[in-house]
Formats: C-alpha cells, structure tokens, sequence
C-alpha cells in the first residue's frame, strides 16, 4: 500500500492540526461567555453607582454595554460556526483514512440510481454495496450525486474527458481547497427539492405587487404612519384616533401579508441551502482556476449579472432573511402595520425574480459539476500509480499496461498487460474455474468506464478509443417479469446484436454466454455469436469455459486471439497467479474442487 503514503500522512497531519484549532476555538468561546458575563456585572455595577448621575451618563453606559454584548454575541456565534466547519473538516479526513483501508462500504452506494436495463452497470459494479460510485463518490448536493452517476453511466465525449482529466490535476493539487469547499456543502446538503421550490416560484406569475407603483406607494404609506407615530408620542395626535389608524394600518397590512403567504410558505425553509449555495458559488468565483473546465463555469457564473452569482444568491438570502422575521409576533405587527415588511419583501422577491428567471439551473449545476471533479480529483490524489489515459480517435484501439481491478486493494490486485486493435477483433478467454476470467472483464470494463468520464485507470498505461461499452456478465431471472435466466440474458444479447448491426463503436465484454441451454446448444450458438461479430466488424472481449470455441482462431486467424488464465496444481491444491497468457487454457480445476467437497470421482 505503498501509494497510500502520502495521502495518509497528509489526511493524519490535517486531523492533528485541525483537532487543535478545536481545542483553540473551545477556548476562545469559554473567554467570550465569561467576557459577557463581566460585562453583565460591569454594567449592573455602572447603574448601581451611577444611577443619579445625568441621563446622558446613563444612556452612554448603557449604549456601551449593550454595543460591547452584541459584538460579544457577533463573535461567539462567528467563533461557533468556525469550530463547527473545523469539526467537518476533522470528519472528511478521518473518512478519507478509512477509505484508504478499504473501508468504504457504509458510505452512499447510489443504488437508486442503477436503471432497471443499462448496458453495463449491473455487470461491473457500478452502484451499490462495494460498488465504484460507493468508493468514488464524495459529493454532498442530490444534485452532485445525480451528475455523478449520469457520468458513470454515459461516457462523455472526446473533449469533455480532456478538460475534465485538466480540471482534476489542477484540483488534486489544491486538497485544502476541495476539503473546505466540501466541508461547506455537507453542513446543510443541497437537495433537489430545493432546487424544485425555488424553480416552482420563479416559473409563478406575479400575484403580489405587480402594479407599477407599488414601490412609491409603500414609502408614502410608510411616511405616514411613522409620521402618526411620532406625532402621537410628542401628544400632536391624541391616543383615540392613533389606536383607530393603527387599527387601520394593521388591517391593511395583514390583507398584503396575506397575499404573500403563499410564496413564504414555498421558501420558508430553503434558506439554509441557499446559504451553502451562497458559500459553494463565492468559493468557485474566487477561486484562481487555470483549467479551462473551470474558467467556462466562473464564466457562466458571470453571464447572470454584472454582479457575480454569489452575491446575487446572498441578495436572495438577505430578502428570505429579512421575511423571517414576521415569525416574531411583535416585530410581525410593528414592522407589517407601520412599513409593509412582507409587501416590500415580496417587491424586492419579484425584482430578483425577474433578473434571475435563467440563472437558478446553471448555479445548482456549477456546484454539481464542481463536485463530481472533487470526487475524481481525490481518486487520483489517494491513487497517485492509477494513470490518466489518452483517448484514441481510431475505433478501435485497446491497450492497457499493468491493468487492475480499483477496487481490489493494491496488495491484493494483480495487474495485466493488454491490446486489442482494429475492428472485427475477438479476444477469447478460456480458463479454469477461478483462475480470474471474470475479474480480468470487469476490470477491462470498469476502467473504461473510468477513462470515459475524465478519471484516472488502475494501469500504468492506457489507451482506449470512445466507445459505446456493452457488457453481458451477471444475469439473473426476474419473477415479477416471468423471465428465465436463460431469456434474460438473450434479451440483453439482443439489444447487443442490434448495436452490432447498426454499426455502432461498441465495445463488447461477455462472460459465459448461453449459460442457461445444454452444452450443445451453447457451443453453436456461441460459435454463431463470434462469427457475426467478425462478420460485422464488432470488437469483443469474450471468457468461457468452452474450450473448443479456441479452435475459431484457425478459421479467423487475424480476427480471432486467444488468451487464458491458468491453474497450477500440487499434491491437489490449487495454486493461481492471476497473470493473462497468450494461448489456450490446457488446465482444469473443476474435478479436484468437485472432490475437495466430497464427489467420488472415477
């Protein structure tokens, strides 16, 4: 596990440092309760002494005290939420040590977003429990994580992956910055739902104080009830008709308050989201970037508004903020009756509405795309030997050197070396039981799926040209569907066939095909398979047990290559190394395991 090295001591040496920032901030709260306290008793103390003193002395200390405890108050909470960022960063590190153990499989598996059909997802342990969304991803936002499986499921194109393989250097130099950025989104964690709601309002027609002079009507309107207040304290209006109008303004008020309900019930409860997505957009914007992934989304961000987009968001926070206060009942009636505070919230509501109608997608995407990086970007900072590959523009060309499985652990993973070019181009692989048929597939498969979203492969070369990967390796039955195994899988051999047929830049990766019909049956009909494939030019990788199918190789001896995995056996113990060979498989195991549990074998 030497690759570990540096990430280990590195996500060690954060953990230590960031723990006694804790212990300093811990620190600094306790000193700002006790200063608060002191300035309790200082000021009790300054009113018992001083309580004949002139009224301007009275009100300077009080004014001091109540500046000093607010400011107090200001840093204790800005102190709080600086340890409380500082305890997520502690749990990112010590989440990134477990995950370099291996241990992994308590995380999100993204099993929701496995397709009941997909081409390959099933097949190469893309979702679920010990899956490669499981150990890659760390995006925060429902949004990220929708992104993220999109992109493991649909390879990208050409220039795409390049910017993306661009964007992932440039991040893996910078972990601090990932972390924080991180740390940010998993404090309140960016939900579709949000995004829903706020796209639900801006696509809403103006209900609510739409007419034109609204804006001039409330600051007259304000102008006169603040005027009747002052009016009545200095005893010009008498309390009669001051409670009348008050009385008047209140009922006013709560029919425009009524009005906005409605869109204060719909954003109510999105504020905190909107503050990450406030922090995670001002983190993006001002972050240097180079990558050219990265400067077209700052610029994308910037086509909004002259303003950048997390200012604009923080406008909306400000607006959302200041409409909570109508949950204080006092502040509720003073602030409705005497400055119609929902009315003015909602005309300023309005206003961003109508600058922003475009934005609010792009914004949420900036963050997805953001995190989906981050997650690849820390794959290759805990995985410095994994390689980025080239992407060739000729279909097809193959070529991996010291080819592994990534999710088998480093000590454990035996690695190959392997190439297939040209169209028309069967590679068949025969061996024994557990000799690593399976494993080699899903290994070819699941760093091609890798290469074709921008990511580092666990080789130390390699080489893929952008196709279309179609794999059939793990069928099972569907009760609910009345299908057989068998009919599974010739279903998905059939939308296979079809791709074939259209001529489309498939790669094919099949494992024990026909499983599921007598011997006879599967040889012809495997036999026929393999000679359609050469016949319409597809490019297949294929494992079998079926060793006569090798015997294609003299009737196709450009198109067709074998390949094996072998077993050496002594004193009935079966030994494997794991390591691909050129040729045909002449080692069986299957009678010395049908013996070890308990066959008499002749």
């Amino acid at each position: 596990m030497q690759e570990y090295i540096v990430a280990e001591q590195l996500y060690k040496k954060y953990i230590q440092e960031h723990t006694e920032q804790v212990e300093m901030l811990k620190k600094q709260t306790a000193t700002i309760a006790w200063l608060r306290f002191g300035i309790f008793i200082a000021s009790v103390t300054c009113f018992y002494f001083l309580w004949h003193s002139a009224t301007a002395i009275l009100i300077g200390v009080a004014f001091a005290a109540i500046g000093s405890f607010l400011w107090l108050l200001s840093k204790a909470a800005n102190t709080k939420k600086l340890q409380q960022k500082t305890e997520l960063l502690i749990q990112l590190n010590l989440e990134e040590l477990r995950i370099l153990q291996h241990d992994f499989f308590h995380r999100f598996d993204g099993q929701s977003f496995l397709p009941n059909e997909h081409a390959y997802a099933n097949d190469l342990d893309i979702f679920g429990k010990a899956s490669l969304y499981q150990y890659m991803n760390r995006c925060n936002s429902e949004q990220g994580q929708q992104l993220f499986a999109q992109q493991l499921l649909h390879a990208q194109t050409t220039q795409q992956i390049i910017q993306q393989q661009e964007a992932v250097k440039e991040l893996s130099t910078n972990i601090n910055w990932m972390q924080a950025f991180l740390a940010l989104g998993s404090a309140n964690q960016l939900t579709i739902a949000t995004q829903t709601k706020i796209n639900e309002w801006i696509q809403q027609p103006i209900t609510s104080v739409k007419w034109s002079g609204w804006k001039w009507f409330i600051n007259i309107y304000s102008l006169v009830t603040i005027s009747s207040l002052v009016l009545h304290i200095v005893d010009v209006i008498p309390a009669s008709i001051f409670y009348f109008s008050t009385l008047l303004y209140f009922l006013f008020a709560m029919v425009q308050s009524k009005k906005a309900h409605a869109t204060y019930l719909l954003l109510n409860k999105v504020v905190n989201e909107v503050s990450t997505l406030y922090e995670q957009l001002n983190s993006i914007e001002n972050n240097p970037f180079k990558s050219h992934y990265f400067t077209q989304i700052q610029q994308q961000l910037q086509q909004a508004s002259p303003k950048k987009a997390a200012n604009e968001i923080l406008d909306l926070k400000n607006i959302l903020d200041r409409f909570d206060m109508r949950l204080n009942v006092f502040v509720f009636f003073f602030l409705n009756s005497f400055l119609l505070w929902d009315a003015r919230q909602m005309l300023a509501l309005n206003a961003w509405k109508q600058k922003h109608t475009n934005d609010i997608n792009n914004w949420f995407l900036a963050i997805a795309s953001t995190e989906v990086s981050i997650s690849i970007a820390i794959l290759h900072f805990n995985q410095p030997n994994f390689c980025f590959p080239t992407i060739s523009p000729t279909h097809f060309e193959f070529k991996a050197t010291n080819l592994g499985h990534p999710l088998i652990q480093s000590n454990k993973c035996v690695s190959n070396n392997f190439s297939q070019n040209g169209t028309g181009n069967i590679a068949l692989i025969t061996g024994s039981n557990m000799g690593g048929k399976s494993t080699f597939l899903r290994s070819v498969g699941i760093n091609s799926v890798l290469a074709l979203m921008g990511a580092p492969v666990c080789a130390t070369e390699f080489t893929i040209a952008n196709v279309e990967l179609m794999s059939s390796m793990r069928i099972a039955d569907n009760l609910a569907e009345s299908t057989s195994t068998f009919y599974a899988e010739l279903k998905k051999l059939q939308v296979i066939i079809e791709a074939v047929k259209q001529q489309r830049k498939v790669f094919v990766l099949l494992d024990e095909i026909l499983r599921g019909t007598n011997s006879f049956d599967r040889h012809t009909g495997s036999k026929a398979l393999i000679q359609q494939f050469i016949k319409q030019n597809a490019v297949a990788i294929i494992a079998t047990h079926d060793v006569e199918l090798a015997a294609l190789e003299n009737q196709f001896p450009t198109a067709m290559h074998n390949y094996h995995f072998d077993v050496q056996v002594a004193n009935e113990e079966l030994y494997f190394d794991y390591k691909l060979k050129n040729g045909i498989c002449t080692s069986l195991n299957a009678s010395i395991l049908m013996k070890k549990i308990g066959i008499e074998m002749n």
